[in-house]
């Protein structure tokens, strides 16, 4: 395998004939002669080491008389016996001063007593690897150089085989604390690791160094052992935003948010620079008057036995009810979700958010069955199936601020209001009502995977008509409330309202390709107060109570944070200064 040197050619081999290797290193010449080499040496002269002088406890006298105990110690009769040691200056124990010094890169060197430093000896004298990149201050000062390398340049303090070894060191050293709150962060986060792989990581590192900020080291391992006695009682989130995700920190900086939040107490000076004016009304297609030629309205509240276009599944169909015709309920093949831009194995795919399907499969039918249904979004012809009315003046009851969310289901008349909620500026719910349909009008698909309303529920509560809840709103909502929502002009319309003082977060928080596109309200809650909405997916669907009070907290995170209304011109894409 490799190339002999022949430096034992002149040894004789141990096992002589009996040797097996082929080749053998050694000699098997009869005449070789095992050489004995000795190496000349001197001894040095052993010298005694040095008797030390016992210190005497006190002066002598005179010379006392030798006795057995005072002959072992040696002592000269001319040299004096010292004298007992005594402390001078204050007893208090000396302060640490480090000494003011920096490297050639301006990093701090602090020489101080070990005992007297605040940093834990035992648990922070090693860093890992990680840390040791991401807090560079941690670290303490290498070794300058070694004989095998050049002096240190300018631009390094250490040579670079002091800093292999001490990397080498640093890994052999993991932290045991942060490795235990890495093992019990996984553990919490069971289920949302799987779309989030490095959440558990990143926790344990910035519960680490909070940790680490706030204690010494007398404390930081007990507060170790707190953090994870913390993290032992949360609850087990279900999703990237449940409350108990987080660190200590973050979990208490979004209880101080929702205490400021929950503090505040709207006002209508605070909200009047946040109106939308009469070009940006028309801008979001709002209702702003009612025109003559429109005529009185109500003519065809229902459109049965007309033929429309399937909003699902864009087919041709004639409107017919389910109480005349039960074949119709499951007419319709569609999908629910809507069509988002994946990337799967490396290439860009438009898929179905509600079965991943690619949008482009010939042979897909729909991954969900149901009725035909439609939409009608001219406002002269839903002013045909109920007419538009102007909010009613404001009275003493009416309230200067609220909250509005509707849910819909689909009817023979289209697309209908079936519950509206209102909640006032403090977030209390004061108005929940489901609606009852027109006469002649009937429910084709209570479309509960958004509405959130089932049908039970509907048929018993289900008692006043929309005129009803018009004149029962009207005592809460006038013409010069201060109404919030979003995507207001959709309610407004379903509830066939002209409302001119809206507050919309459509418009406070505006889509990075601005208008028409709008950022669904679920995903404002999750990146601006870190709370989720909408979550009861398509058996319980969503809350018009929980969307309303989504829609006013994120008009007071916007109040709190000092934000201008963002102008419509152009791209309204949220500044990164905004997020918290």
């Amino acid at each position: 395998m490799f190339t002999s040197q022949r430096l034992f050619r002149d040894v004789p081999c141990p096992q002589r004939v009996s040797c097996k290797r082929s080749p053998c290193l050694f000699s098997h010449d009869a005449n070789a002669v095992f050489k004995l080499t000795q190496v000349p040496h001197e001894l040095a002269p052993a010298t005694p080491a040095p008797r030390q002088t016992v210190p005497a406890k006190r002066h002598a006298q005179a010379d006392p008389q030798p006795t057995a105990s005072s002959s072992r110690v040696a002592q000269s009769p001319s040299v004096e016996r010292p004298t007992k040691l005594q402390k001078t200056g204050t007893t208090r124990r000396p302060a640490a001063t480090p000494t003011a010094s920096s490297t050639p890169t301006g990093v701090p060197i602090l020489t101080i007593n070990a005992g007297q430093s605040k940093i834990p000896v035992s648990t922070r004298q090693v860093c890992h690897p990680v840390l040791m990149l991401r807090y560079p201050q941690r670290v303490r000062r290498l070794p300058p150089s070694c004989p095998l390398c050049p002096p240190p340049s300018a631009a390094s303090s250490s040579c670079y085989c002091m800093l292999i070894y001490w990397l080498f060191y640093l890994l052999s050293h993991i932290k045991t604390m942060l490795k235990t709150l890495y093992d019990h962060f996984v553990v919490l986060y069971d289920s949302v690791l799987p779309d989030n792989p490095s959440l558990a990581s990143e926790h344990a590192l910035r519960q680490e160094q909070e940790i680490y900020e706030r204690t010494t080291k007398f404390t930081y391992r007990n507060t170790v052992i707190t953090s994870i006695a913390s993290l032992k009682g949360r609850s087990p989130p279900t999703s990237i935003v449940h409350p108990s995700v987080g660190t200590t920190g973050d979990l208490v900086a979004r209880s101080k948010a929702v205490t400021i939040r929950n503090d505040l107490q709207l006002t209508t000076s605070h909200l009047l620079p946040l109106l939308l004016n009469l070009n940006e009304l028309k801008q979001w297609n709002y209702i702003i008057d009612v025109p003559d030629e429109w005529g009185p309205g109500s003519e065809a509240p229902s459109a049965e036995g007309e033929v429309m276009t399937c909003e699902r599944c864009k087919q041709r169909y004639t409107v017919r009810a389910l109480s005349h015709d039960a074949s119709i309920s499951n007419a319709c093949a569609y999908h629910p979700g809507k069509p988002l831009w994946m990337t799967t194995n490396g290439e860009r795919v438009r898929t179905y958010t509600c079965c991943t399907r690619p949008l482009d499969d010939v042979f897909d039918r729909g991954c969900s069955r149901g009725p035909h249904v439609f939409y009608e979004g001219d406002a002269a012809q839903l002013h045909t199936r109920h007419s538009f009315a102007e909010s009613l003046p404001s009275t003493s009851t009416t309230l200067d601020i609220a909250a509005l969310d509707c849910e819909m289901v689909y009817t023979t008349g289209g697309f209908r209001v079936a519950r509206v909620s209102v909640v006032d500026a403090h977030g209390k719910e004061v108005f929940d009502e489901l609606i009852k349909m027109d006469d002649g009008v009937e429910v084709v698909d209570f479309n509960t995977r958004f509405s959130g309303i089932q049908p039970k529920d509907y048929a018993a509560k289900a008692v006043l008509s929309l005129d009803g809840v018009r004149r029962a709103l009207g005592k809460l909502v006038g013409a010069d409330t201060i109404l919030l929502g979003h995507s207001l002009e959709n309610d407004l319309r379903a509830l066939r309202i002209v409302h001119r003082r809206v507050v919309d977060t459509v418009t406070l928080f505006p889509h990075p390709r601005g208008p028409p596109y709008r950022r669904a309200l679920r995903d404002l809650s999750r990146e601006f107060l870190g709370r989720g909405i909408q979550t009861g997916g398509p058996t319980v669907g969503h809350s018009s109570v929980e969307d309303s009070v989504a829609t006013l907290d994120l008009v007071k995170w916007f109040v709190l944070n000092k934000k201008s209304k963002p102008s419509l011109g152009g791209g309204g894409k949220t500044p990164a200064s905004w997020k918290t």
